[in-house]
């Protein structure tokens, strides 16, 4: 169950803009405040790190504000939170090291050589850019585009592009290898 609570979370994630527009054609923004609530509450369970707590309660606090006023608006800045908090944990590992790519590059490499470490560390930087511009876009989508726009960037267009920044980091990443076994 440990296993399958994380890759539940994940799913739900996901399918979190898409179900909120759906669910908005059919209850009152305060009865969609309740798969978010129940979302943190899980999370908030899973975790012990402050980083993903915190989340958890930013996530509370924004049902909580949807059940209370009835509005839509606070379900729809969800992913704005998901961004910060992704952009505090990838700038946090840049401020105290290693950082985040580099936790998950050494577990293919244990000995990361200084210029895996540095390359990491710029792969960081970019995810970081990443998040802001990507949560940037979250809200101004949530603030002044209709429902079914915002569900569209932060239910599809938003992973499309975090699926083409992967793939180029792959192909660059290939290069970097190729040029540091050969130089």
């Amino acid at each position: 169950m440990k296993r399958l609570r994380p890759v539940l979370l994940g799913l739900l994630s996901l399918a979190y803009p898409p179900l909120v527009y759906l669910g908005l054609g059919h209850f009152e923004p305060r009865w969609m405040a309740l798969p978010l609530a129940a979302m943190a509450v899980v999370r908030a369970v899973a975790t012990r790190e402050k980083m993903w707590l915190a989340a958890a309660v930013g996530a509370l606090v924004l049902a909580g504000s949807s059940m209370l006023g009835n509005n839509a608006l606070p379900l729809k800045l969800y992913p704005v939170l998901v961004n910060g908090v992704l952009l505090a944990v990838f700038a946090t590992s840049l401020a105290y090291p290693p950082s985040v790519i580099e936790r998950l590059a050494r577990l293919r490499e244990k000995d990361l050589p200084p210029s895996g470490v540095a390359y990491t560390r710029k792969v960081t930087q970019v995810w970081c850019g990443f998040f802001v511009l990507n949560g940037a876009l979250a809200l101004t989508t949530a603030l002044f585009a209709s429902d079914a726009a915002w569900a569209l960037y932060n239910g599809l267009i938003a992973y499309g592009l975090m699926g083409l920044l992967f793939a180029g980091e792959w192909v660059v990443r290939q290069r970097v290898r190729a040029r540091h076994a050969h130089g």
